[in-house]
Order: C-alpha cells, then structure tokens, then sequence
C-alpha cells in the first residue's frame, strides 16, 4: 500500500506542477499567460524533480509506465519493485494522473470559463503535434522516450551525493523538454497523456472541444517501445 500511494501521489504531484504550468500559460486572464515554452519546460523539470523526491525512497519514483514496463523487460527489479507489483504500479501512476488532471481543472476552473480556444483547454491536459504526421509523431515520441531511460539508466550507474538524483533527473526532462519537446509535446509517458485525456472527456469543462483520441494511441505505444529500447540499449552498451 505504501509503494501504491508514492506512486500516485508522486504521479499526481507530477500532473498538478506540470499541467498546472500548461494551463497557467495557454489560459486566459492568468498571471503567467503566454509565458512561453521555456516556462513550460522548467515547469516540468521542477515538477519532475519534487514528485521523484516525494515517491523515490518509498517506490523508486517511476511514476511512469514506460519507466516501470522498461524496467520489468529489463529485469531491473528491486525490493519493492516485484512482477507481483507491476499491475501495482501502473494502475497507481494511472490513477494519479488522473487525479493530478483533475485537481488542475479545479485549480484554474475560472480561467477554463473564460478561455475559448478549444485547443488550448485540451493541451492543459494532454499533448498534441505540432504538425500532424502520425509517423513522425511516432518517431518524435519514440526517440524522446528512449533518451528519457537511457538518460535515467546512466543516471542510475554514476555516484551522486546524496539526495542530488532527483535534480539530474529534473535537468534530463529540461533538457528533453528544450529539445525534443518542439514536435509533440514530449508526453514520455502513457499516464502522462491518457489519463489526463481520459479526465478532458469526462469533466465538466467549459467550453471544451474534443478529446482527440485519433491522436491518443501514439503518446501510449510509442513510449513504451522507446522506453524499452532506451534501457535495453544502455543494458546492452554497459
């Protein structure tokens, strides 16, 4: 139970930060409105930073499916990290996503009233191309996954001082974020997208379009293909 309830709060920490600083610059009448992708990025970065600290000594801070499915094909399992726990975690990172989604909706609920661009309301909660081209979207989302775990594979075989890994793993989601984000949003990861989409479909939202599920499959599958590649491939090369 406890490894479940890092895994959530950790994920909707995560969610709450991050989609928190998407709705903070697309949104009308906010502080931070047309803040940029730079604020976003560093939104992220922090957001992952603070949701690794809260879950990683109770969970090992995955708080991604990619992460935990990356890790089981790889065989890196630990104490609390068992095949018995995988199905453990990703319902609980699923549920946090949605949670993190949810609390967002709350939290700028008179801005979502006062927006009228259908687009920016859904890209509170889940990504979209830039320009649509479902290969390449594919590739983009792939490739960022994959840097994404050989990058937390390297981190996880070098010497930190001690509570520092949760700020490398802040500065390799800016880094992935300024870098390969441009294309699709850089989702890396299945509860990132899903389940913050899943809770655009149901919520009460003002004004809301739709939740573009032709595009859903991608920030799902592509993913956990890159993931797997990533950590296989940093298994493979060290």
């Amino acid at each position: 139970m406890n490894v479940f309830l890092a895994e959530l709060l950790g994920t909707a920490l995560i969610i709450l930060l991050g989609n928190g600083v998407v709705a903070g610059v697309v949104l009308k009448g906010t502080k931070n409105e047309n803040a940029g992708w730079i604020v976003i990025t560093f939104g992220w970065a922090l957001a992952v930073t603070f949701g690794v600290y809260a879950a990683g000594k109770i969970s090992g801070a995955h708080l991604n499916p990619a992460v935990t499915v990356a890790l089981a094909a790889t065989g890196q399992w630990s104490e609390q990290f068992t095949p018995e726990t995988l199905p453990l975690y990703i319902s609980a990172q699923m549920l946090g996503a949605f949670l993190g989604a949810s609390l967002v909706w709350l939290f700028y609920y008179p801005h979502f009233k006062l927006t009228e661009d259908t687009e920016a309301k859904r890209a509170v909660f889940c990504t979209a191309p830039a320009v649509r081209n479902t290969a390449f979207n594919f590739i983009s989302e792939f490739l960022a996954t994959f840097v994404l775990l050989f990058g937390l594979s390297a981190i996880g075989a070098n010497q930190f001082a001690d509570g520092l890994n949760p700020i490398v793993v802040g500065a390799l989601i800016l880094a992935l974020g300024i870098s390969l984000g441009g294309t699709t949003g850089y989702a890396m990861s299945p509860a990132r997208d899903l389940s913050p989409r899943i809770a655009h479909a149901i919520l009460p939202i003002s004004g809301k379009g739709h939740s573009d599920w032709s595009y859903a499959w991608i920030p799902v599958v592509a993913p956990i293909l890159g993931g797997i590649a990533g950590a296989f491939t940093h298994q493979l090369l060290f």
